[in-house]
């Protein structure tokens, strides 16, 4: 047997394992987001902080390994187009927030690939394993609730953003 193959047999059950603890890690995380927006003891809006047409983050738990924010988004509140440098879940508490999607051209410009209106009871995970450029936006009349989680630790990190982009037409 040449030495690459003795090489690749242990690398190939290292990445196996890898991905069985990002499975449940993902799993978890989505795990956690269906209690969260299932039990309405748990997440109470009127203690929630807002600023009138932005959204605001509302930090619930957080340690070195992950945190988890509320994020109240005011109509007209929008994110910049970015991507992630962690992995990111979210859940949409009540309301309706726009999620619209985008391709990378260069490190600072991206296009509009397409979009999506999240309503209330929406899950999604992401892990860094490509660009995930997205922007989200409230365009809606009415407030809308978010609940997230990223894996990093807030404390040693202003945010969950790797990179912000502009938007270009093709």
């Amino acid at each position: 047997m040449d030495q690459l193959a003795l090489v690749q047999q242990p690398m190939l059950e290292l990445s196996e394992v890898a991905q069985d603890l990002t499975d449940r890690y993902m799993s978890s995380a989505r795990d956690t987001l269906v209690k969260l927006i299932g039990d309405p003891k748990l997440i109470r809006p009127d203690r929630l902080a807002r600023v009138p047409g932005s959204f605001t983050r509302n930090l619930l738990f957080g340690d070195e390994r992950m945190g988890a924010w509320a994020l109240v988004w005011s109509p007209g509140a929008r994110t910049p187009i970015h991507d992630h440098h962690c992995s990111c879940s979210f859940a949409i508490l009540s309301g309706a927030v726009r999620e619209i999607s985008f391709t990378a051209i260069d490190d600072s410009r991206a296009v509009k690939t397409g979009e999506v209106l999240h309503r209330a009871g929406y899950i999604a995970s992401m892990i860094p394993t490509g660009p995930n450029i997205h922007q989200m936006v409230n365009d809606g009349t009415d407030e809308a609730i978010s609940i997230h989680i990223y894996g990093y630790d807030h404390r040693r990190h202003r945010s969950s953003v790797h990179r912000e982009y502009q938007q270009v037409e093709t």
